[in-house]
């Protein structure tokens, strides 16, 4: 049994070798993939230091623009309607405003000046996540290799098992997890492997199954659904209809809807209808019956997962769903994001994220490496003649 079970670790490791590194490589960047995008293009993604400290005093915070103006100076430079504009935690960072043409526009919030407008698959963060997404072919909306890095994803999560498996069923499997380093490179390697599979085997599995999660949304939501014994509470499943009176008159475009909102009061009164929550983004308005949508994060969440809905004309709130006080399967599954890019508790998480990520390649490089060595060896040594009888 064990050596059927060894031979299918290594089928799998063989056949999803290049999808693994391709996972574990494009992670790691992921990683601080949009601090590298700043790192390397700050004119583009940060804001100057000048800015923040015109609008700044010794006792007030910083003052960004009011969402209305961010939209007028959006619409001088495209007329295409304004999706939602993103708000960075950071004071340092640029705002990102997503446009119906699918393209972004990065924006100084204090002194509304556009810094680069773009398509998201075009920068080092958009390329990155393009690439360990779906491995950056497209045709048109639809990725026809979509498919393959959650598939390696839970091969992933199945050689982790069969690795396990493989080093707790002989005895003294404690005493296994040590490395000799004055041993041979066969040996260490040997060792390493086993070691960091050991010691990786739980958050690396969950880091996979949290990948799987964004594929195979229904199988996993049942899973934790079960495991949690409760439902998960959606956003999406809160009814607005006939809760918001709105102006009857038709609008040609979203500039001329925006001529009749009250769009700050209702960005404002959002926010403050769940305590102490962070704005992160604000979804205009895209016809005359849209309300302004903004998500926000409270103090208990990992990521912003909360909404509230406003009236557009009369700025008031409709509607407000606060996602840290829902389910445990919510919570659950709301933490998928920041914990599968190690975004929580603290930023050193982060680093230790990057070691992690980088470990399927290091299984898979040191994998072949024994396998070459174990069939050299086998092939050089000495056949056993018979004995002649």
């Amino acid at each position: 049994m064990k050596t059927w079970f060894r031979r299918v670790h290594l089928v799998l490791a063989l056949v999803s070798a290049i999808f693994i590194v391709n996972l574990s490589m494009t992670g790691a960047f992921l990683v601080f993939g949009k601090d590298i995008q700043s790192w390397l293009n700050p004119q583009y993604w940060s804001v100057p230091d000048s800015s923040i400290a015109d609008v700044s005093t010794a006792n007030m915070p910083t003052a960004t623009l009011p969402v209305s103006e961010i939209a007028k100076r959006i619409q001088q430079i495209s007329s295409s309607a304004i999706v939602f504009i993103e708000h960075s935690a950071s004071p340092s960072r640029a705002w990102q405003v997503r446009l119906a043409d699918k393209s972004y526009v990065s924006i100084n919030q204090y002194s509304g000046d556009v810094l680069l407008h773009y398509q998201y698959d075009e920068t080092f963060y958009g390329f990155t996540m393009a690439w360990h997404r779906w491995l950056l072919y497209s045709d048109g909306d639809a990725h026809p290799l979509a498919l393959l890095p959650p598939l390696a994803s839970l091969i992933l999560c199945i050689e982790l098992l069969l690795g396990f498996y493989l080093w707790v069923r002989p005895k003294n499997r404690l005493k296994r997890l040590k490395v000799k380093w004055k041993a041979k490179n066969k040996i260490i390697f040997m060792q390493l492997h086993n070691v960091l599979g050991v010691y990786s085997l739980i958050p690396l599995f969950l880091i996979a199954l949290s990948g799987l999660a964004f594929y195979f949304k229904d199988a996993t939501q049942h899973l934790v659904e079960t495991l949690t014994r409760s439902a998960i509470q959606s956003p999406e499943n809160i009814i607005l209809a006939n809760t918001m009176p709105m102006d009857p008159q038709p609008m040609a475009s979203q500039a001329d809807l925006l001529a009749h909102y009250k769009m700050d009061k209702a960005v404002a009164s959002a926010s403050t209808a769940l305590t102490n929550a962070w704005v992160y983004r604000v979804y205009l308005p895209q016809s005359a019956q849209d309300p302004v949508k903004v998500r926000l994060r409270m103090p208990d969440e990992s990521h912003a997962y909360s909404y509230s809905w406003s009236n557009p004309y009369t700025g008031n709130v409709i509607k407000s769903f606060d996602a840290s006080q829902t389910s445990l399967a919510t919570r659950v599954w709301n933490f998928k994001y920041a914990f599968h890019i190690g975004d929580f508790i603290a930023p050193p998480i982060k680093f230790l994220w990057l070691f992690l990520s980088l470990l399927p390649a290091f299984f898979v490089a040191s994998g072949i490496y024994l396998f070459i060595k174990r069939h050299s060896h086998a092939k050089s040594a000495p056949r056993k003649r018979r004995p002649v009888h």
